[in-house]
């Protein structure tokens, strides 16, 4: 990497990079809508997330494009003698960004958000079908400790 990424809070003006990051991807392009301008639903969630103190999304710039993002969601409990959580969702890096070790700055930034935030735990979700990001994440210190369920409503 020939520049210094810089991580920030994203602006209402990265979400058309952002989705387009989301979407650039075998399982994103199903189910993002990156024609423009952007849905309604896009601007609304990027609103609800900007106003919830226990959410940061995230982009990482490079010479001034954005070209990585992620969500860090820290979550209370009461499991783990009251330890808050911070779970890593949505990281994607722009497809001219890829294999520059970016992702694993990515990562690592992250992990030490929740180490600000207190976080005993940071946890992450990969849909089965991304196997390489499996391997890379095991890489960084992260275990398959569980197995996940979802229910699309």
């Amino acid at each position: 990497m020939t520049s210094t990424p810089v991580f920030r809070p994203a602006v209402e003006a990265d979400l058309e990079a952002i989705v387009a990051m989301l979407a650039d991807d075998i399982l994103g392009q199903q189910r993002e809508n990156t024609s423009l301008p952007l849905a309604q639903s896009y601007l609304e969630a990027f609103a609800a997330i900007e106003a919830d103190p226990n959410q940061y999304l995230a982009v990482v710039e490079l010479n001034g494009a954005v070209v990585g993002t992620l969500q860090i969601t820290y979550m209370p409990g009461l499991s783990h003698q009251g330890a808050w959580r911070g779970e890593i969702e949505s990281v994607r890096i722009a497809s001219s960004a890829r294999g520059s070790g970016l992702g694993r700055l990515m990562i690592q930034w992250a992990v030490e958000q929740c180490r600000q935030r207190q976080c005993r735990i940071v946890q992450l979700t990969s849909d089965r079908a991304r196997t390489d990001a499996h391997r890379f994440y095991e890489q960084l210190g992260f275990t398959a400790s569980h197995k996940g369920f979802k229910l699309t409503l």
